[in-house]
This record gives structure tokens, sequence and C-alpha cells, in this order.
């Protein structure tokens, strides 16, 4: 069994990925947390409640976390995933609420109660988890491993030339992150954008019963449109439920482990990732599992026998 806390900015794929989870026997979801991003970090904890209550799960904890990055201005990509982060799907779901502490303070919580048990699986900015990190600074060792959907070491970025879109909206919560020391595995662009949902796969979405497929299928039609707009092809990459999938099938892909920085100060490549590949690299910057590549379509059938409960 696999202890799972999430911790994303759920918009459509931090739920796609939350499904597949709560699709798989092996899988214990603990708990959620969330963050600014896809939406703000309330309106986030709002969709994560609705993601449970249709997958039957009201009873996972949901925490409320950081509403702004570390060090620069708040912004929402709610041209990727919609004003609501759910592309326009969002619902108020009556009887539930979010926990009474943030998302950091359950994070450390659950960790302390269960130490060296969890997996953390990261969607999001990384401010939850920089938090944490403050709060307790023996958190690396008190977590099983950390699964994070971000950086991209070869594939461009998606929010600028050089960054992917979790890192840059916390550059500084991402270098505490990554610099912490813990057990972790970068699940970047150089994978996810490889592991495409073709048209044949929402197809299988479309047509499967139940409200979890028919959930899924109502968010995706806004992800779609969006990518093909941009990438002007059917379909759209799976980053969060790719970040969820290597959490507990991590075979799917191959790894390289790296020193890795982030870039702080760069007016054009604030947020990118530093792979350091000299001989004589610093010594002092801690090593980072990356993925590097993917089994795309043993990814995508546990995506859709976990999301469809095949």
């Amino acid at each position: 069994m696999v202890r799972i806390i999430c911790d994303g900015d759920y918009g459509i794929d931090d739920a796609l990925a939350t499904l597949f989870l709560l699709g798989r026997a092996d899988v214990e979801l603990v708990a959620v947390g969330t963050v600014h991003g896809n939406a703000p970090s309330d309106a986030a904890a709002a969709n994560a409640l609705q993601v449970l209550d249709v997958a039957g799960r009201r009873d996972i904890p949901v925490a409320v976390g950081a509403q702004r990055p570390l060090a620069q201005p708040l912004d929402i990509s709610a041209l990727v995933h919609g004003e609501d982060g759910l592309g326009g799907q969002a619902r108020p779901v009556p009887g539930l609420h979010p926990e009474p502490v943030s998302a950091a303070e359950q994070l450390v919580r659950i960790a302390r109660e269960q130490p060296g048990e969890c997996t953390v699986v990261a969607t999001g900015p990384l401010t939850n988890l920089a938090l944490a990190l403050l709060l307790e600074p023996r958190l690396p060792g008190l977590v099983r491993n950390v699964v994070v959907m971000g950086g991209t070491m070869r594939e461009p970025g998606n929010f600028s030339p050089f960054a992917e879109a979790n890192i840059w909206h916390d550059p500084e919560a991402a270098a505490l992150v990554l610099g912490a020391g813990w057990p972790l595995t970068l699940v970047g662009l150089d994978v996810t954008m490889r592991t495409w949902l073709d048209e044949s796969d929402v197809h299988r979405i479309a047509a499967a019963p139940g409200p979890k497929a028919e959930f899924a299928h109502s968010i995706l039609r806004h992800y779609l449109k969006f990518y093909r707009g941009r990438h002007a092809r059917p379909g759209c990459p799976l980053h969060d439920p790719s970040a969820a999938v290597l959490a507990v099938r991590p075979d799917l892909a191959s790894c390289e482990e790296v020193p890795v920085r982030v870039e702080l100060r760069g007016e054009q490549t604030r947020g990118m990732l530093v792979v350091d590949r000299r001989e004589f690299a610093e010594h002092n910057v801690p090593l980072i599992d990356v993925a590097t590549e993917i089994d795309r379509d043993g990814l995508v059938a546990e995506f859709l026998a976990g999301l469809l409960g095949a």
C-alpha cells in the first residue's frame, strides 16, 4: 500500500491525477493540500473537495495552503484551466469544508505522526512544501519520498522559453524544496510532453459509465481546446497524472541522477532548472532523480485503468 499526500493547485490535470489515485486499490490517499497556481488556493481547495465528492471520498481531509508565492506577485493560469480552475465545471459541495489548518501544517503533522510512511505527490507550485520545511527542518527524514511534477531539462518551457509553470510560479520555493536533500523525483516536461492522451483515449473516457468518467470528460473539454490551439493536434499531455502514476509505478520511467539548481535572478531564465553536467560539478548541490524516459503506452494504460476502474 502506497500512502500518499497530494499537494496541488487543483486545475484540470491535478483533478485527473487525484481521480487516478482514488481508483487504485494499492493507494491510500491520506490528505490533500492546495496551493496557488491554476486557481487561487481557496478555490483550489473547493475544486479538490469537489473531486473527492465525485469519487465518493468525502472523508479525505483538504487543507488550504499558500495564497501567493514566497517572493513574487501571484499569477493564476486561468487561460489553461479556466477561471475556476476546472474548465467551467467547478460546483460547490454542500457540507464539505477545508480543515482549520494550513496545508503546510497538515503535511508536517502527518509526517510527524507517520514518520517514513507517506509519499508526497506535488502537482503545483512548491510553496506549501517550502513552508513545511521551514516549520519542520527534519521533514526530509519524515517522509518516504517526494514526487514533483515540475521542471524541464531539454524540453522547452511551457511558461517561459526555459521554465516549466510549476517551478516558475514560485522559484524560491522550488529552490528550497529541491535543495532539501530528501528522496525526490522530478517528473518534468521531458517526459510529460510524451504522455499525450490521444483521441481514442478521450473517446474511451467519454464512453465510460459512472460519475468519475463523466466528470473527467467534462473538465477535459476545456483542456483539449487549449492544447489544440497551442499545438495544433488533438489530445493533451498528462502532466500531473504522470507524476501520480510514477509515484506508484516508478518502473515506467527511467531517471538520471543529476545536481540541479533553480535559477532565481535571470531576466529571461528565472525558474529554469540548471543542471550541472561538468565532471567537476560542485559537490554541495543535492542530486535529484529526474525522469528522462517514459513508457508512454504503459503510463496511459495505468492512468486509464485507475481513472475508469478497469
